[in-house]
């Protein structure tokens, strides 16, 4: 069980320098910026219309933006709201997305339709439940540039009310924070290391030519994970930032949404299934190992699991 421990330490200390030496995009963070496209996929969004639409608006610190919302054959009102929320404000394109082509799955299917759409030397996609502060996006892309990376995929803040949501949803982040140092990442070669969030996830336009777009990724299910993997496997760079400050998103409202949101992509998750077998193995002996024995009366077994607990404060914390 000390050999246990030590291993927890291990990914504690790692833990303790992402905690400090994470990335984060702050509100005074701005430069001269090239042109700035944002990309929005919306399917059956009309809850989201008007505050997706009202926080583009309020982007600030961007001389050149434009928005490109797509109505991917929604049956509901949202390209009617899109209109009414739009008005006449010129940075906005509506599209109206075709028929899904044979071999794509649908969010990658329209990403790749506003991609060519689009001309903006620094592209965003963007979720349509993802709400951004005035300068997210100009202090965003400001960290990107500033920090010589290809790709930047801003973390946004989970909210999560219901009990299965507060029970499951920091399990997501805390996975990578807890496993992977996230600077040395940045630069690795290694489409293992790969972490992204598609809620809000930025990218080189030069980088999406080079992979020939979204034709990449165009049957994945984990599209943004997927994505990084395919600019870190053509040698660019970039990885995830703490966007708790400049975004935040609500992902499912109860344990309905949330088992049929993670049951599509958990399978997916790992590049092989021997990797799935090692993350079962790890979460085992460094999750449910440690608190087993320390029922058992084994001092260490608690040690263990105080060191797991710790991880996940500090997780939070950020």
């Amino acid at each position: 069980m000390f050999f246990l421990d030590c291993f927890v330490l291990l990914f504690l200390s790692i833990s303790i320098s992402n905690f400090f030496l994470i990335r984060k995009p702050r509100n005074q963070e701005q430069q001269l910026l090239p042109s700035v496209g944002v990309l929005v996929p919306m399917r059956n969004e009309a809850e989201n219309v008007a505050e997706l639409v009202a926080s583009l608006k309020a982007q600030r610190g961007l001389s050149r933006a434009h928005f490109y919302l797509l109505n991917d054959n929604s049956t509901d009102q949202t390209f009617q709201l899109l209109q009414a929320s739009i008005g006449t404000d010129p940075r906005f394109t509506v599209i109206n997305g075709s028929e899904l082509a044979a071999g794509w799955l649908g969010k990658p299917f329209a990403l790749q339709q506003l991609f060519t759409a689009s001309e903006d030397e620094i592209l965003i996609t963007l979720d349509a439940d993802v709400r951004l502060t005035p300068d997210a996006i100009a202090s965003s892309v400001s960290l990107m540039l500033k920090s010589n990376l290809d790709f930047l995929s801003p973390y946004p803040k989970q909210f999560a009310a219901s009990l299965s949501e507060r029970l499951i949803q920091p399990l997501l982040q805390w996975s990578w924070f807890f496993t992977l140092p996230l600077r040395i990442a940045e630069g690795a070669p290694r489409t293992s290391m790969a972490v992204a969030n598609g809620q809000f996830f930025i990218v080189k336009r030069s980088a999406l030519i080079k992979i020939n777009g979204f034709n990449a990724i165009k049957s994945e299910v984990i599209d943004d994970i997927a994505l990084a993997r395919e600019l870190i496997g053509n040698k660019f760079r970039g990885g995830v930032a703490d966007g708790s400050e400049v975004a935040h998103c609500r992902m499912y409202r109860n344990w309905r949404e949330l088992r049929a949101g993670y049951g599509k992509s958990l399978w997916k998750a790992f590049p092989t299934p021997l990797t799935s077998i090692a993350v079962g193995i790890f979460l085992i002996a460094t999750c449910i190992a440690p608190l087993c024995f320390g029922l058992m009366g084994n001092v260490w077994g608690w040690l263990g699991y105080f060191l797991v607990v710790l991880s996940r404060v500090i997780t939070a914390l950020r």
